[in-house]
C-alpha cells in the first residue's frame, strides 16, 4: 500500500510539473507574441529617449539612462500593469479613453518641440550637471513621463493580445513583456549614447582600419544622435496621433470613427494598387496621417494653454 501510494504521489508530481511547464511555455509564448505586437512602439521609445540626453556629459549619461530604465519598470508594474488589468476586468471601456489623454500629452508635447525649433529659440546647452542636480532630476522626470506614455500603450497593446488567458497567466505574460521591453529599449539608448566612447577606444588601437572605424564613429554620433532627436519628435507626434486616430472611433467610445475609416480606407487602396510596395506606401500613408494628426492636436492644445494663462494675466 505503502509503495502504491508513493508511485501515485509520484504521478501527480509529474503530472503537476507537465502542467507548469505547458504553463510557463503558453506564457513565454504569449509573452512573445505581445512584445512582437508591441514592437512598433518600442522602436519610437528607442527614438525618443535620447534626445533627453542632449547636453549631459559623457560621465553622467549611463547613470540617467539607469535612473529612466527604472523608472519605466516603476510605470509598468506599479502603475500600468494593475491599471490595466482592473479597467480590463471591470471598466474596459475606459483604457480607450486614457489612452487617447496620454496620445494627447505625446501630441502636444511634439508640436511644443515642432514650434520650438521653427521660432529660432535656442536651448542652453550647458551640460545638465553643470546646472545643478536639480537640471538632472528634471530631465530624469521628463523622460519618465513621456515613458509612461509610451509604456502605457506598449502594456495595453500588449494585454490585447492576451487578453483571452486567465488572469494569472495574463499577468505572468505582460511582467515577462514590460521586463523585456525595458531591457532592450534602454540597452539600445545605452549602446546609442555610448558609442562615441567606443569610437575613442578603437581609434587609440595599433591597426589603422580599426583606428579609422573609430574616427569615423566619433564623427558620426553627434549628428546620428541629432537625427534620433529629430525622429524621437517626429515619433511623439506619430503615436500621439495615431493613438487619438485609433481610439477616437474604439469600441467602447465610438465617437468619431471618420478619420480612422478615411485613412484605413485609402490606406487598403494603396496596398491593393502598389504591389510589392503596397505594405511600405500604405504605412507610409498612415504614419503621414498620424503625425499630422497629432501635430494639429498637439498645436490647439498648446494654443489653449498660452492662451488661458495670458487671458487671466489680462483680466488681472
Amino acid at each position: 500500500m505503502a509503495i502504491g501510494g508513493l508511485i501515485g504521489l509520484l504521478d501527480d508530481v509529474a503530472a503537476l510539473a507537465k502542467l507548469t511547464a505547458a504553463s510557463l511555455d503558453d506564457v513565454s509564448a504569449a509573452a512573445g507574441r505581445a512584445t512582437a505586437k508591441a514592437a512598433g512602439v518600442v522602436v519610437d521609445d528607442a527614438a525618443v529617449t535620447p534626445q533627453y540626453l542632449h547636453g549631459v556629459v559623457a560621465e553622467r549619461e549611463l547613470a540617467i539612462v539607469k535612473q529612466i530604465a527604472l523608472g519605466s519598470i516603476r510605470n509598468k508594474l506599479m502603475f500600468i500593469l494593475p491599471a490595466a488589468l482592473l479597467l480590463n476586468h471591470f471598466l474596459p471601456g475606459l483604457l480607450p479613453i486614457i489612452l487617447m489623454i496620454g496620445g494627447t500629452y505625446l501630441a502636444f508635447e511634439g508640436a511644443e518641440k515642432v514650434w520650438h525649433k521653427l521660432s529660432g529659440q535656442h536651448d542652453d546647452d550647458k551640460p545638465a550637471v553643470e546646472k545643478g542636480p536639480e537640471a538632472e532630476k528634471k530631465i530624469v522626470s521628463g523622460a519618465i513621463r513621456t515613458d509612461l506614455i509610451l509604456s502605457a500603450e506598449i502594456m495595453v497593446i500588449a494585454l490585447a493580445t492576451v487578453s483571452h488567458q486567465v488572469f494569472w497567466s495574463q499577468l505572468a505574460s505582460l511582467v515577462v513583456v514590460a521586463f523585456v521591453i525595458t531591457v532592450l529599449v534602454y540597452g539600445v539608448v545605452a549602446l546609442l549614447v555610448r558609442m562615441d566612447d567606443v569610437g575613442l577606444k578603437l581609434a587609440q588601437r595599433d591597426h589603422s582600419g580599426v583606428q579609422a572605424l573609430g574616427r569615423g564613429l566619433v564623427t558620426a554620433m553627434p549628428k546620428v544622435l541629432a537625427t534620433i532627436s529629430v525622429v524621437g519628435t517626429i515619433a511623439m507626434l506619430w503615436v500621439g496621433g495615431h493613438i487619438l486616430m485609433v481610439n477616437l472611433g474604439a469600441e467602447g467610445t465610438g465617437w468619431f470613427s471618420a478619420p480612422y475609416e478615411w485613412v484605413h480606407h485609402i490606406e487598403l487602396g494603396i496596398r491593393e494598387a502598389t504591389g510589392a510596395l503596397g505594405g511600405t506606401l500604405s504605412w507610409s500613408f498612415n504614419t503621414l496621417c498620424s503625425a499630422v494628426i497629432g501635430f494639429l492636436v498637439g498645436s490647439v492644445v498648446m494654443g489653449v494653454l498660452r492662451f488661458v494663462p495670458a487671458k487671466r494675466a489680462h483680466s488681472k
